[in-house]
């Protein structure tokens, strides 16, 4: 999930003062440009032995000694002169020259569009914001309003081209992003196909700019404009206008059916049941800026692990599921209860950017429309489809295992007082915590981004390194040793190296993909390459994680990638991580719980680790210390010693004695010789 995600959002801080709120925007990048940006350079393709050496070496731990083998000749047969690999590395190049990002369109369709796969929990991350405490109805509606103004803000800010560049942090920092995704942000949609999705957005000049949201309330949904006579409401207005919204979501006789529902079921049933829908409706839905979810409280339960699963599934039909459009790319949650949050469609952005934004106050519109509610055709065949759809998003809601836990031993300070990356120490820990319930390393993904580059998306880090495995497996005896200490830094150098590599845009994931793409769209056969057991297990993302830091205590959180895999988010604080594991209850092989206490107990082994590091150099430099004061001290006495003696020994006219000084090494040699001597006799 990161995952991640991460990365679009908005957070409101509500003080119980009532005093001005503070409004902290959050929000995922939004991708799919088509035009330079900044004179950003275009994504290098690297050299293709470089990626097939790389290959075998982050493989060749991964599989048996006959797979590996296999794989060796197969890899050989690929990239051997004149074959197809160097066939297809010069149409990539040729790619390379007339795109502006030779992968982009390829990694979209396979990372997200051919997807059939439902959205929520598969495939769509959700951010949680803090718990909230509204003392009245009024209040939940009032952070709304306050959350929606911030949306208009930062249109505008966005209309206006008025963004300041983003600079590359972490690796390789000060490295100048691409902005374009950012002013598509409100516009795209998700279209859902038979066989592939689109990625929907509207930049026509003839159509007109978007200038309402969705508010979605007890599965009703309601068009809220928030332009009105070429004003912009402001928050007093839109307070007005959802207060109104709740009140018309209350009236049972025109209240119609979950059509919500719809878009939690899989992409190509979706697809086949958006046919039967109202196209006026949809269009509304689609052209919207964004949704607004003004959910019902769902029970006492408001621990982190609660809130993550109203974020990621609404709690199916009984609770909020229906009160959910997936399709849009943002979905803003506020519940009665003060769960709230953000569920992101994830095909359009990643990132993840924190912008203070002031606000300015519109005028107020003197004479208020009602907002309109979206009609749906009831047909007997759309509830048909609704309750096949109700049926399988609640089979997702028992399925997903979810554990959010805030580790509080230490948190990044602590890891970079050891001279090392937080996000590597993470990703070994997680190596470590996977080793310990699973005792096998796995394929891992870690979202890189290549946003230095232009239409850059991610690249993969291949977390499940060689030095990762020796530093896991060293781990296994409970031991502590500078030996293990040596393997933890290898380990983490190595993380930090493929890191470089990938955000650069030299890693082996989207060079192999598009390799394999190519040779399709040049109607080739697969290449035994792509039909090997090996390539099929790398691509087998057992572990699927990404860092999503926030200044504020939020967390990500998003489904598993495959049925017996685990989804994995943190979120570095100075002195405490969040995490946030997923997993399915229906593979007997995983469980989030005694992952997170693999994970728990693996982080302080490894603190425990760096401690004895620490204790183990301070006693040898306290020891040094002492050996050169006492060599001090005694040269001194000698000194006074030989002086008196030599005086003695001046008056009685006797010759000095010699003396000789032994190293340890010669006093040891020496001694070795005497025994051998002795053993020879």
């Amino acid at each position: 999930m990161s995952y991640f995600f991460a990365k679009l959002l908005f957070l409101n801080c509500h003080k119980c003062n009532k005093s001005l709120l503070l409004l902290f925007l959050l929000f995922f990048f939004f991708s799919l440009w088509h035009h330079l940006a900044q004179g950003l350079p275009k994504l290098p393709l690297p050299d293709l032995k470089d990626t097939l050496d790389m290959y075998l070496r982050c493989m060749k731990h991964l599989l048996t000694e006959e797979q590996f083998n296999k794989t060796q000749n197969v890899v050989k047969q690929f990239g051997a002169p004149g074959g197809v690999g160097e066939l297809l590395q010069s149409k990539l190049v040729e790619r390379r020259e007339k795109k502006a990002n030779w992968v982009y369109e390829y990694w979209l369709n396979d990372m997200y569009l051919n997807n059939r796969l439902a959205l929520p929990v598969n495939s769509s991350p959700a951010m949680v914001f803090p718990q909230q405490h509204f003392r009245a109805p009024i209040d939940s509606l009032r952070f709304a309003a306050h959350l929606i103004s911030g949306v208009l803000e930062y249109k505008t800010l966005l209309d206006a081209r008025a963004l300041p560049v983003d600079y590359a942090r972490g690796q390789l920092a000060g490295t100048p992003l691409c902005m374009e995704q950012y002013y598509r942000l409100f516009t795209s949609y998700r279209l859902p196909g038979p066989e592939r999705d689109t990625l929907v957005a509207q930049e026509s000049s003839v159509m007109p700019e978007p200038e309402h949201i969705i508010v979605a309330c007890k599965n009703q949904f309601f068009v809220l404009d928030v332009v009105i006579n070429f004003r912009r409401l402001n928050e007093r207005d839109l307070l007005t206008q959802l207060d109104k919204i709740v009140k018309m979501a209350d009236s049972e006789e025109e209240r119609l059916p979950p059509i919500g529902l719809l878009t939690s079921d899989g992409r190509t049933e979706w697809a086949e049941s958006r046919k039967s829908t109202n196209r006026d409706s949809l269009d509304m839905i689609e052209r919207c800026l964004c949704l607004v979810c003004l959910d019902d409280a769902s029970g006492h339960d408001l621990s982190d692990t609660a809130r993550a699963l109203r974020m990621l599934h609404g709690g199916g039909l009984a609770k909020n599921g229906g009160n959910r459009w997936y399709d849009k790319p943002m979905q803003f949650v506020v519940g009665a209860d003060g769960c709230c949050g953000v569920v992101c469609e994830h095909s359009p952005f990643e990132g993840i950017v924190l912008v203070p934004s002031k606000l300015v106050r519109a005028a107020s519109v003197s004479e208020l429309p009602a907002p309109r509610r979206l009609r749906w055709k009831c047909t007997p065949e759309i509830h048909k489809l609704l309750s096949s759809s109700a049926e399988k998003l609640q089979r997702l809601v028992r399925n997903l295992d979810m554990h959010v836990h805030k580790f509080h031993d230490y948190g990044k300070e602590f890891i970079k007082q050891q001279k090392m990356s937080p996000d590597a120490y993470i990703q070994v820990a997680l190596q470590l915590a996977y080793y310990r319930c699973h005792g096998r390393p796995v394929s891992t993904y870690e979202s890189a981004s290549i946003r230095r580059f232009q239409e850059g998306r991610v690249d993969n880090i291949r977390s499940a390194t060689p030095e990762a495995l020796a530093f896991v497996k060293a781990m296994t005896d409970g031991k502590l040793s500078t030996k293990k200490m040596e393997m933890l830094y290898n380990a983490i150098t190595a993380q930090t190296k493929y890191t470089i590599l990938a955000i650069t845009g030299m890693a082996i994931d989207n060079h192999l993909l598009g390799l394999r793409d190519i040779a399709h769209e040049l109607k080739m056969e697969k290449p035994d390459l792509f039909k090997d057991e090996a390539y099929f297990i790398s691509n087998q993302f057992i572990l699927s994680t990404s860092q999503v830091p926030t200044t504020v205590e939020m967390f990500c959180c998003y489904g598993p990638v495959v049925p017996n895999g685990y989804g994995a988010c943190y979120n570095p604080q100075s002195d405490h991580i969040i995490f946030s594991v997923s997993s399915f209850h229906e593979s007997p092989q995983t469980c989030s719980s005694e992952f997170i206490k693999a994970l728990e107990q693996g982080l302080r082994d490894m603190r425990d680790l760096c401690n004895y590091r620490k204790s183990t150099c301070s006693l040898s430099k306290q020891r040094k210390d002492r050996t050169l004061e006492t060599h001090t001290q005694t040269d001194s006495n000698w000194q006074s010693q030989t002086q008196q003696t030599a005086a003695d020994l001046t008056n009685s006219q006797q010759p000095l004695p010699q003396v000789l000084v032994k190293t340890s090494d010669q006093n040891k040699t020496e001694a070795q010789s005497q025994a051998s001597k002795q053993g020879r006799h």
